[in-house]
């Protein structure tokens, strides 16, 4: 066995120590539980990201399936309305900053050192405590639905004087917890962004990244550029309430829609935020099943640059109904319309990508075809959306409603699903059960659709969002709609099932499972080893 000798000046050794002994010291993965709680491993806290993610995934659904209870038939059923609100504001706060967000950063932190040759993320320790922050953040945004009064009740885009004066004492908890979110959305973005400048492989210059890290590299500037802003408009809300400031206030000199400006200013770049992940991950599974390179990368990486500048010149057309003036409406109009043109250069290339394609049909390749047919769907309801004197009509109902879920649901949370039966058998070193994965893929597409656009004809009926009852002439639609939730609620459950299957065992999986797949990740042996590239992989 090899030694090392450290000598002192006499040339007297002063320490034998066997070498590979100190190499396995260092780099084995330490057990039990203190492996999770101090991990500082890329692949450990993905992990961590990505178990968190599913288990929002189902408490937000839970939410959802109470909500479809009470509105399956009209009149009071099951809940009281102070609850209902409850339900709608706790749902939509924690699919987004809780399955959604968590689920991307999660990939981001498995996959972007193995698809960019680095060892691990440039700030291990930060990435630690960035998720661990998560966890109590949740707990205390859980916790308030407990307290006297109950959980936050007004809506999850916490529109004042709703959210100000007419909210309950456990408001302060909800600012706390979208606080904590916020500083753990900062400290993974930084992250992301110091990961790919200066961790990358010898010879991979930036046009020579895949796409998923390139969107991760513009989502994480954003997210940046926008949390500070709502932690700003929530330390207003905070202040209002409990500190006799009136930024809001207009009886004391403020103004309510100043709020809607600076949530809305965070919340469209958010939008992309959770849908430019899901492109990269897109354009990683379509070129794999097409067995043909991605047409018009360099396009591909201007369009995600356009989207991200573009998406700060948007955000009041979610107010187009709150009296902005005609020059106003006119340019946010017509920049929503311009910010579609960037998305639909995407879909045009995924279809290129497609033609004349040696194509396949497995699991993954399945929810990227979904993603591109019914994310177009949500782009166009949005169109629809961006024309003001239409947008009058349609505001606030059911309509906008199924537009969102079109782009998170069949946008974001698909492209999530694809992603992990992409690469589960180079987390897990075992391939997934196909068959099962299939029954989970065309469950979920008959009943998102089926839960979904129906909704879309409640809203231009004028049905409003956010009610806990409803007229007669809306029962039907309603009826389906909620069928349709609890099977789509149901169909996740095998996706539960196939991941821990895969997890236990299975046919072994070699490095490279699909026979199209392309980039450094696949270089690496199936599962992917505690510590990866260690020596640099030279780029050609």
């Amino acid at each position: 066995m090899s030694e090392i000798e450290l000598k002192d000046n006499a040339d007297q050794p002063i320490l034998d120590v066997p070498a590979i002994k100190i190499h396995t010291d260092h780099h084995s993965a330490p057990q039990g539980y203190k492996r999770w709680l101090f991990s500082t491993n890329h692949k450990d806290i993905g992990t961590l990201y990505l178990w968190f993610s599913l288990t929002m995934f189902f408490i937000g659904g839970a939410m959802a399936m109470i909500i479809r209870a009470e509105l399956f038939q009209p009149g009071l059923q099951l809940i009281e309305p102070n609850f209902f609100n409850q339900m709608t504001t706790s749902h939509g706060l924690i699919m987004v900053f809780g399955a959604v967000m968590p689920a991307f950063v999660g990939l981001a932190n498995w996959m972007l050192p193995l698809m960019i040759g680095a060892p691990d993320m440039a700030l291990p320790r930060m990435n630690n405590w960035s998720f661990w922050i998560l966890p109590f953040a949740f707990s205390l945004l859980l916790l308030s639905l407990f307290t006297e009064g109950g959980g936050p009740n007004f809506g999850w885009t916490f529109y004042p004087p709703l959210s100000t004066q007419y909210s309950p004492d456990s408001t302060a908890m909800f600012v706390f917890s979208i606080h904590l979110m916020g500083i753990s959305s900062i400290m993974g973005a930084i992250n992301v962004i110091v990961t790919i400048f200066n961790m990358r492989a010898p010879g991979m210059t930036l046009m020579k990244m895949p796409m998923f890290v390139w969107t991760w590299l513009i989502t994480a500037f954003l997210l940046i550029a926008v949390m500070p802003v709502l932690a700003g408009a929530v330390t207003m809300i905070l202040t209002d309430k409990y500190f006799g400031t009136s930024f809001f206030d207009a009886a004391g000199g403020g103004d309510p829609v100043l709020f809607q400006h600076i949530f809305w200013f965070f919340g469209h770049p958010e939008v992309y935020i959770m849908i430019l992940p899901s492109f990269g991950i897109i354009s990683a599974i379509i070129p794999t099943f097409a067995r043909k390179p991605l047409f018009g990368y360099h396009s591909m990486v201007y369009a995600t640059v356009s989207i991200a500048i573009l998406s700060f010149t948007v955000w009041a057309h979610h107010m187009f109904t709150v009296g902005l003036p005609l020059a106003a409406e006119l340019f946010f109009m017509y920049c929503t319309m311009l910010i579609s043109v960037p998305t639909g250069v995407k879909i045009f290339n995924w279809i290129a990508t497609l033609w004349r394609g040696s194509i396949t049909f497995e699991v993954p390749m399945l929810f990227s075809l979904a993603f591109i047919v019914l994310f177009t769907i949500g782009g166009f309801s949005g169109l629809m959306l961006a024309i003001t004197p239409a947008d009058f009509q349609y505001h606030d109902t059911y309509f906008v409603v199924a537009h969102f879920h079109y782009v998170l649901v069949t946008g974001a949370v698909f492209s999530i699903m694809a992603a992990a039966y992409y690469w589960l058998p180079k987390w897990t070193g075992y391939m997934f059960n196909e068959k099962l994965g299939q029954w989970h893929f065309w469950c979920s597409l008959i009943s998102v659709n089926l839960l979904f656009f129906p909704m879309h004809f409640l809203g231009l009926a004028g049905m409003p969002r956010r009610i806990p009852d409803y007229a007669l002439q809306f029962a039907d639609i309603n009826k389906i709609v909620s069928i349709g939730g609890f099977l789509f609620g149901l169909s996740q459950l095998i996706f539960v099932a196939v991941v821990i299957m895969a997890v236990r065992g299975g046919k072994k999986a070699p490095a490279k499972p699909w026979e199209g797949a392309e980039g450094l990740e696949w270089t690496v042996p199936s599962p992917a080893p505690y510590h990866t590239f260690e020596t640099p992989p030279e780029v050609k």
